[in-house]
């Protein structure tokens, strides 16, 4: 799915209970996460729930995987991956974030520390590209 597919999927429901449920069945649907990688080397600081993100370098590239202990911060990482999975070091450097979760509307419509745990990522994954 791209994420201007995500966008549209979002336009579609109605109201925020909605919206809240694709989120909960989008982290349904992500790729699993062992058991060895849930530890302190991949977590990530400033999420209220315990969230473990883990790249994979392949050339100029970079996959994640991610987990939480929390279904609705399952969702808001599958978020997160759809729109940085697999990209280059410049590619997740342009991507306007604050744009597209306004487009989403989960600026509005998660509580600050769900906010400040879902920017915690995002700059994590801004971290690992800087290291290619």
């Amino acid at each position: 799915m791209s994420i201007d597919d995500l966008i549209d999927n979002f336009a579609f429901f109605d109201c925020w209970e909605d919206k809240y449920q694709y989120v909960i069945d989008l982290g349904r649907q992500l790729e699993p996460l062992e058991d060895e990688y849930k530890c302190e080397q991949w977590k990530i600081k400033g999420c209220q729930s315990q969230v473990w993100l883990v790249p994979q370098f392949n050339d100029s590239h970079i996959h994640f995987r991610g987990d939480s202990d929390a279904i609705l911060v399952k969702g808001i990482i599958a978020i997160v991956l759809l729109i940085y999975n697999d990209k280059t070091k410049d590619e997740i450097k342009r991507i306007d974030i604050a744009q597209i979760f306004a487009k989403l509307g989960l600026e509005e419509n998660l509580t600050p520390s769900r906010r400040n745990g879902m920017m915690s990522m995002v700059a994590k994954i801004k971290e690992y590209a800087d290291m290619i």
